[in-house]
């Protein structure tokens, strides 16, 4: 019995030195303070009369967004402080004056107490007036406070009609709020959207550098929802607005950042990236419908020399089921082994944005659609950290040590499997 158990112990303890090599990989690290203030979100939702049509996946609008709100309170980060206020939910009667002031803070921007904050949302009931303007004033105080923080701030605002309180106009309430500097980003949701709500949502959200999203089902609902508060905890990355050219000769050269531009539709825009020997250009492109559009689009990114040469392209397409559609490449432009000078000449490459979209009909093309352009230039395959050896992938480390891992482990049981037999012959 006892050498029965002695290869067998050699097994286990292969097996678990094998084991921790994975699990534990040299350099893994996470968790580690930033420094910043906690993050904070304030999600501002529409509780006007309106929220009472039956029309997402046959249930009333209120009671879409009161189980899309659980789920996400469910999810919401642990460093996230996360506030709720509404609009339009105290006031039924005709007075316009007293109906525009309705917003009120449901849950306070703080600590999350999860049980406090569904209890505080189940009480909601479609009541009165959309004052959007106002609440978004009030809301940009929720976040402000006056504390000078450094940490991200957003508003989540979802409506399902435009604001009924004009003249105070929230896209020109947007802008100011955008003014002021205290680095706050303004997110719109429109459920089950009209034309003009989507033009005043949009606009809403481009003033802040925020994005805005249609919505029909529950699901994308919370989906989007629970994506815009994890973005909240993400580092603060502030969006460069630039203009693309017509052609590559007159583009604007970027440097690696984060880029917003318009673009018409069926229109081709260029920008140029300088790129050194040993580095690797990544870029990648995304293109909103913000307004009706017909089915069936597309959007192409590609890097060109400056003498016309396709070096490489992205591509991707859609059916009219999603508002944004993504598509990116890379390009890792090789040492010059002949070259003598400490400092290398920089190739310019052409990025070339090209889409597809149509506007539906009687729908205006101008302004051009949101785009957004991530450039990215590093350390080619070589030299970066996060290319394996051969310029494999960490992927390929995985599979090698998983098919040493059965080699090794082959090799032990068939010499216990043999060793077995020859006990078993000898007895």
């Amino acid at each position: 019995m006892i050498t029965r158990k002695r290869p067998a112990a050699v097994v286990c303890a292969l097996l678990a030195v094998l084991t921790a090599g994975l699990a534990f990989p040299a350099g893994a690290a996470a968790g580690e303070p930033t420094g910043q203030d906690a993050p904070k979100v304030d999600l501002v939702l529409d509780v006007s009369g309106s929220m009472r049509a039956r029309d997402i996946d046959g249930q009333s609008r209120m009671a879409a967004a009161k189980k899309a709100f659980n789920e996400v309170l469910d999810a919401t980060p642990e460093e996230v402080e996360l506030g709720i206020r509404t609009l339009g939910a105290d006031y039924p009667g005709d007075d316009r004056k007293t109906g525009c002031k309705d917003t009120a803070q449901l849950y306070p921007v703080g600590p999350l107490d999860r049980t406090e904050a569904k209890t505080a949302v189940a009480t909601l009931t479609p009541t009165g007036w959309t004052p959007i303007g106002p609440a978004l004033l009030k809301a940009a105080g929720d976040l402000d406070g006056g504390d000078g923080g450094d940490g991200s701030k957003r508003i989540v605002l979802i409506s399902d009609g435009e604001d009924t309180c004009a003249p105070l106009d929230p896209c020109e309430v947007a802008r100011e709020i955008a003014a002021k500097g205290i680095g706050l980003t303004i997110d719109t949701l429109g459920l089950v959207p009209t034309a003009k709500l989507s033009r005043q949502l949009s606009c809403i959200a481009e003033a802040t550098g925020g994005t805005y999203t249609s919505v029909e089902h529950q699901d994308e609902l919370t989906d989007r929802v629970n994506q815009l508060v994890d973005r909240a905890a993400d580092p603060v990355v502030t969006p460069v607005a630039t203009e693309g050219a017509t052609e590559c000769a007159k583009a604007p050269t970027l440097k690696s950042g984060l880029y917003t531009d318009r673009e018409e539709f069926g229109q081709q825009r260029w920008y140029r990236v300088d790129v050194l020997p040993g580095q690797e250009l990544r870029a990648s492109v995304s293109v909103a419908a913000d307004r009706a559009v017909n089915p069936d689009y597309g959007v192409l990114l590609r890097a060109v020399t400056v003498h016309g040469r396709e070096i490489v392209r992205g591509e991707a397409a859609g059916g009219g089921r999603t508002d944004v559609i993504s598509t990116g490449l890379r390009y890792p432009k090789p040492e010059r082994e002949d070259s003598d000078s400490d400092k290398p000449a920089a190739e310019a490459v052409c990025l070339a944005v090209t889409n597809s979209y149509s506007a539906a009909s009687g729908v205006k093309t101008t302004p051009g659609l949101p785009l957004e352009l991530t450039v990215d230039v590093v350390d080619g395959p070589s030299h970066a950290s996060d290319v394996a050896s051969f310029g494999l992938g960490r992927g390929w480390w995985l599979l090698g040590v998983l098919i040493l891992t059965g080699f090794l482990a082959g090799l032990v049981w068939g010499w216990l499997s043999r060793w077995r037999v020859a006990v078993w012959r000898t007895n």
